[in-house]
């Protein structure tokens, strides 16, 4: 294996760095209430998106509250993804079956990979998930989110289309 072609042509370098700092607010709730978001649903913060890294890679914060929240095992046609837990306990899919995950535990999926991720341990967990190449998850992770605070049930017409949207196919 050997480095990709170089992306940068510069002589010097440049200052173009951009830091989040640790207690930044979440970007994104996902069934939480306005009054339980400290404690209630997901908390998603958008570390590196797709669009900021110029299509490298997309990382993101995942921060479950203690109610049972995730997607069941499917795979992605695209992007890989990876799990790295943070805090807790979260079950994992790695397409063979559910493993429970605690801190420092990491997952590397490649596409057509079938995974998933739960939190079904009645506490609040954590981690990171990261894609590659850095596809547009933001759109996939609101339109959930609105979804979820509607309280509308899509039907199964609904959902493929949802999923078809945003590399998603459910196993």
């Amino acid at each position: 294996m050997s480095y990709p072609e170089p992306r940068y042509l510069g002589e010097h370098g440049e200052s173009s760095g951009v830091l989040r700092p640790a207690g930044t607010a979440p970007d994104l709730f996902i069934g939480a209430s306005d009054a339980d978001r400290v404690h209630g649903g997901t908390r998603v913060g958008y570390l590196a998106t797709g669009g900021s890294t110029d299509g490298a890679f997309g990382l993101y914060r995942w921060e479950m509250g203690p109610d049972p929240s995730g997607p069941m095992p499917h795979f992605h046609r695209t992007i890989t993804e990876s799990f790295y837990v943070l805090s807790g306990t979260v079950r994992l899919h790695d397409g063979t079956g559910w493993r429970d995950a605690s801190a420092g535990d990491f997952l590397f999926v490649p596409e057509g990979g079938v995974h998933g991720f739960r939190n079904e341990s009645g506490a609040p967990a954590s981690m990171l998930l990261l894609f590659t190449p850095g596809a547009p998850r933001e759109g996939y992770f609101e339109e959930l989110a609105g979804i979820a605070a509607s309280g509308r049930r899509p039907s199964e017409e609904e959902w493929a289309d949802i999923y078809g949207r945003h590399d998603q196919y459910m196993v």
